[in-house]
C-alpha cells in the first residue's frame, strides 16, 4: 500500500492552463475580480432550526489511500452533524485538472461549496473573488490558529489576511539509503546539509563494476521546478520580484539568481563526473532511482516518505533538505494544496457549512488521523500527539523530520513563496531552463535567464487581465 504520494502536476496541461486563466479573470467583475456579492462569513446561527440537511460538496484531489482516509473523515464528520451537514468528497483529477474544472464551473455559474486548490493557484483563486477569505471566518468565530503550523498560515497570508485553509501539505526532504551509508562509513543520522557535501558523500557511495560502469549512484532526483523554489527559499532569496509577489503583484521571475545557478551547475558537474545519475523531469523517475537502489541520495515530498519505506529493501533515512551552501538561512517551502469556501452563488447555510466541516478537518483528531494515514504534515501541530500518529512516528521516527524542518525554517517572505497568477507555468519554465543547461552546452546562467524572460509576456498579459 502505497502512502502519501501527492499528485502532481502535469507539464502538458499547466501551461495551457495559465494561459487561459486570463480569459476567464477578464469577464469577471468586482473588486477583486468576481462578480462582487456578499463574500463575508455567517455565523451558526445560520444553521439552526433547518429543514434538512445543507448539502456540502468537496472538490479534491486525494485518491488512492489518500483519498480513502479523507473519506473516512468525510464519514465520521457526517455521522457526527447527522440531520444538519451532509458532505460529500467528489474526486476531480490532479491539481491541474481539479483546477480545471472549477475555473470551468466559476464561467458555468455552478461552483462547488468546498474547493481543494494546490498552492500554484492561489493567486488564481484570489483573483477570481469567488470565495469568502478564511480570515472572515476566524475573525468572526475569534478562532485561535495559535496551533496551526506558522510556515503554513505565512504561505496562504495575503496582505495581512488568510485567505484559505491549509489542509494536505507537505515540505520536501533529503533521503538516504542508510544501508548504503553505513557501508560507506558515513552517518546516516547526519545526512548531508549542503551542496558540497552531497557531492563529498557521493564520492564515497557512488559504487561501479570491474569495467568502470556505475552500480549504484552516490545521488539522483528529479528536475522539479518545486526544488528551485525550495533551493532559493533556503537561501534567502525570492522567487518573484515584489518581495514574492507579497508587497506588489509580481512582474518577473528570478529564478535566475546567482544561487539556482549555482546549483544548477553543480547538478550537471556531478552528472557528468557520475556520481548522480540523469533523471529527467518525470517525478516518477526520481522515486524509482531511490527505491531500487540506484540512487542512494535523493530529494522528494515528505509526502513520498510513506511509500519509500514500503517499496525500498533497505532501511530509508531522512535528513532536511540541503542548503547551497554553509550559512545560507534556511527557510522551508511548502507544497500542497489549501481549502477554499465558495461564497459568490452559495447560501449562507453551505458557506456556514463549509466553515463548519473545515473546522472539523482541522482538530487535533482529524489531523492526528490524516498524519498518520497519508504521511502530509499535521497542519494543526498538536495532531502530532495524537494516538494515530504517536504510533505512527514511533514505528517511522523518520515522519519527525518534516515538522522540525518546518518549525526551524524562517517565516519571512522568501519562505512564503511566490504569489503570481502563471505559477504553473513559471515552474515548468524553471525545469525547461535547468534541464537544458543538463543537456546541451548551454551555459547555466544563459538557460535560467532565457527560461525566466520567456515567462514576461505571460505575466503582463495576466496581470493585465485582473488590474
Amino acid at each position: 500500500m502505497t502512502m502519501g504520494l501527492s499528485p502532481r502536476r502535469h507539464a502538458t496541461g499547466a501551461a495551457a492552463l495559465a494561459a487561459s486563466l486570463g480569459l476567464l479573470l477578464s469577464g469577471c467583475s468586482g473588486e477583486e475580480g468576481g462578480s462582487g456579492g456578499d463574500l463575508s462569513a455567517p455565523g451558526p446561527e445560520v444553521l439552526e432550526n433547518l429543514d434538512a440537511p445543507v448539502e456540502v460538496e468537496f472538490w479534491h484531489s486525494m485518491d488512492a489511500t489518500n483519498g480513502q482516509v479523507l473519506d473516512g473523515l468525510i464519514e465520521d464528520f457526517n455521522a457526527q452533524n447527522e440531520g444538519r451537514i451532509e458532505v460529500t468528497g467528489s474526486f476531480q483529477g490532479d491539481y491541474d485538472t481539479a483546477l480545471a474544472n472549477h475555473r470551468a464551473a466559476i464561467q458555468q455559474g455552478e461552483t462547488a461549496e468546498l474547493v481543494m486548490v494546490f498552492d500554484l493557484g492561489t493567486q488564481f483563486m484570489i483573483d477570481t473573488g469567488q470565495t469568502v477569505p478564511a480570515q472572515e471566518f476566524l475573525d468572526a468565530d475569534g478562532y485561535d490558529t495559535s496551533s496551526i503550523e506558522g510556515a503554513l498560515l505565512n504561505y496562504f497570508t495575503v496582505d495581512g489576511q488568510l485567505r484559505s485553509f491549509p489542509f494536505n501539505n507537505s515540505t520536501p526532504l533529503m533521503y538516504v539509503n542508510r544501508d548504503a551509508f553505513e557501508e560507506a562509513g558515513l552517518d546516516p543520522d547526519a545526512p548531508p546539509a549542503t551542496l558540497a557535501e552531497i557531492r563529498e558523500a557521493a564520492e564515497r557511495l557512488t559504487v561501479r563494476d570491474d569495467d568502470g560502469n556505475v552500480v549504484r549512484y552516490g545521488f539522483g532526483a528529479s528536475v522539479y521546478g518545486w526544488f528551485i523554489e525550495q533551493f532559493m527559499a533556503r537561501a534567502g532569496v525570492p522567487y518573484c520580484d515584489g518581495a514574492n509577489g507579497r508587497s506588489a503583484r509580481a512582474t518577473e521571475v528570478l529564478f535566475d539568481d546567482p544561487k539556482v545557478v549555482e546549483t544548477v551547475e553543480w547538478w550537471k558537474d556531478m552528472i557528468e563526473d557520475g556520481l548522480a545519475v540523469q533523471i529527467g523531469r518525470n517525478t516518477a523517475d526520481g522515486q524509482a532511482a531511490f527505491t531500487s537502489g540506484r540512487a542512494a541520495m535523493t530529494l522528494e515530498s515528505t509526502g513520498s516518505l510513506g511509500g519509500f519505506i514500503e517499496q525500498s529493501d533497505f532501511e530509508v533515512g531522512a535528513g532536511y533538505f540541503p542548503l547551497v551552501e554553509e550559512g545560507d538561512p534556511g527557510g522551508s517551502i511548502i507544497g500542497g494544496a489549501s481549502l477554499w469556501i465558495n461564497g459568490e452563488g452559495h447560501t449562507e447555510q453551505e458557506v456556514r457549512a463549509s466553515w463548519e466541516f473545515v473546522q472539523f478537518l482541522l482538530t487535533p483528531e482529524s489531523q492526528s488521523v490524516w498524519h498518520a494515514g497519508t504521511g502530509y504534515l499535521a497542519v494543526n501541530t498538536e495532531g502530532y500527539e495524537g494516538e494515530e500518529a504517536r504510533a505512527r512516528a514511533e514505528e517511522f521516527p523518520q515522519f519527525a523530520v518534516a515538522a522540525d524542518q518546518l518549525a526551524d525554517s524562517r517565516i519571512d517572505e522568501n519562505t512564503a513563496g511566490c504569489m503570481m497568477g502563471v505559477m504553473s507555468e513559471a515552474r515548468a519554465a524553471a525545469e525547461e531552463g535547468w534541464e537544458t543547461a543538463l543537456t546541451s552546452d548551454t551555459p547555466a546562467a544563459e538557460a535560467m535567464s532565457a527560461a525566466a524572460d520567456g515567462l514576461d509576456t505571460s505575466i503582463e498579459e495576466y496581470n493585465a487581465s485582473v488590474e
